[in-house]
């Protein structure tokens, strides 16, 4: 079975529009990151209006118009759910967590400053490797530099968290716990996401996109009504129309983001994604203290120092980051994973041309022990 890179490398990459396969690699780059840069700090700056200035602070409102506006996207650009390879089963799950997530991410935004929030959500490769290797029917062998980038991370955190809490007139512990529980939501569906691609190579990231989008509607809309908030989301926004400006142009920004960095996952790999990704976290931060005017103080800087250095370690890729005879590949246990209408186990796959989340490290897929295959009918994540 091809893996899911190799099917994409068959095929010409376009962006808004723009064949990047007959570009130069100086040219691809830059298209790249340019929208990339100019997406995300829109919704950098677009997040903060509508939480810090605004005082909109309805994180599930939020994602449901976001959603909205997606599914609109991907509906003019021509998708189909007929054009759907697996069963809309194979999302529920997924898009639980995902808009649970999403709704919690934006929601501590009511508790945190951007900065804060943006330094926990960077930390999400701890949570995903703990969970990697505690979750029945996966293993994984880290390398020492993703301990020792986890490590950089939590202390850079650690540092941050402490100066912030100083400075920053909203840092609730509330919405620490609200980031935290989103960023283990992450962790638990980067995983589960992994299988299906592994498995069935021919899903597209705009079938899973428009499906956990779809299917993931219900999930906002019972909090909101249960919590009341559709009704005060809905009230303040008639109250103040200017606000829905912020909330369709962050979701039309950060669905561009999302189509640059699928771009530059097919055309350059995880590696260089992850460098950039980076650079933009980086600048996100120093320009909302910039544009609104917040302290920075000694322990800020140590924090983004180490964070940063921890990021980077992370985002290296494998080649720059240890000799090539030293590297081990990781091997992934999986369990069987119902898929594309059936259920059949993984397939022995070597996972190179394919480029892994910035999260995850090279690794190798082989198949189940008899034994081990036979007890469990299914990848169980949740």
């Amino acid at each position: 079975m091809p893996s899911l890179g190799e099917a994409r490398q068959a095929a010409d990459v376009i962006f808004l529009g723009i064949n990047l396969s007959k570009r130069s690699k100086a040219a691809q780059l830059g298209i790249c990151t340019g929208g990339f840069f100019v997406a995300y700090l829109i919704d950098g700056v677009a997040e903060e209006f509508v939480y810090a200035r605004a005082g909109f602070s309805y994180g599930w409102y939020f994602t449901l118009v976001q959603s909205f506006v997606y599914i609109l996207l991907m509906t003019l650009n021509g998708f189909r759910p007929k054009d759907c390879v697996n069963p809309w089963t194979t999302y529920v799950k997924i898009a639980g967590m995902l808009m649970a997530s999403t709704g919690l991410s934006r929601g501590s935004l009511a508790y945190l400053n951007y900065p804060a929030q943006v330094m926990f959500k960077s930390t999400k490769v701890i949570p995903v490797m703990l969970l990697s290797n505690c979750l029945p029917g996966i293993k994984r062998t880290y390398l020492p530099q993703d301990y020792v980038a986890a490590l950089s991370l939590v202390l850079g955190l650690i540092a941050f968290t402490l100066a912030d809490a100083a400075s920053s007139p909203r840092f609730h512990t509330l919405g620490v716990v609200m980031v935290l529980t989103a960023l283990v939501l992450d962790a638990f569906m980067n995983n589960f996401t992994e299988a299906i691609f592994a498995t069935a190579p021919r899903t597209s990231q705009t079938e899973m996109l428009y499906c956990t989008t779809i299917v993931g509607i219900p999930f906002l809309v019972v909090p909101m009504v249960a919590t009341g908030e559709a009704t005060k989301a809905w009230s303040a926004g008639l109250a103040h129309p200017y606000v829905y400006a912020a909330l369709i142009a962050d979701a039309f920004a950060t669905y561009i983001g999302q189509l640059a960095i699928l771009s530059m996952v097919a055309l350059f790999g995880a590696g260089t994604t992850a460098m950039v990704t980076t650079l933009r976290k980086a600048v996100s931060i120093l320009l909302s203290y910039a544009i609104f005017t917040k302290p920075l103080l000694g322990k800020h800087v140590l924090g983004l120092i180490l964070m940063g250095f921890g990021i980077l370690l992370k985002g290296l890729p494998q080649e720059i980051a240890l000799p090539r005879k030293s590297r081990a590949p990781q091997k992934v246990h999986t369990a069987l994973l119902k898929s594309e209408g059936g259920t059949a186990p993984l397939p022995g796959l070597h996972r190179t041309s394919r480029p892994a989340p910035a999260s995850d490290a090279a690794y190798q897929v082989v198949p189940e022990d008899d034994s081990e295959a036979d007890s469990q009918a299914a990848l169980h994540v949740t």
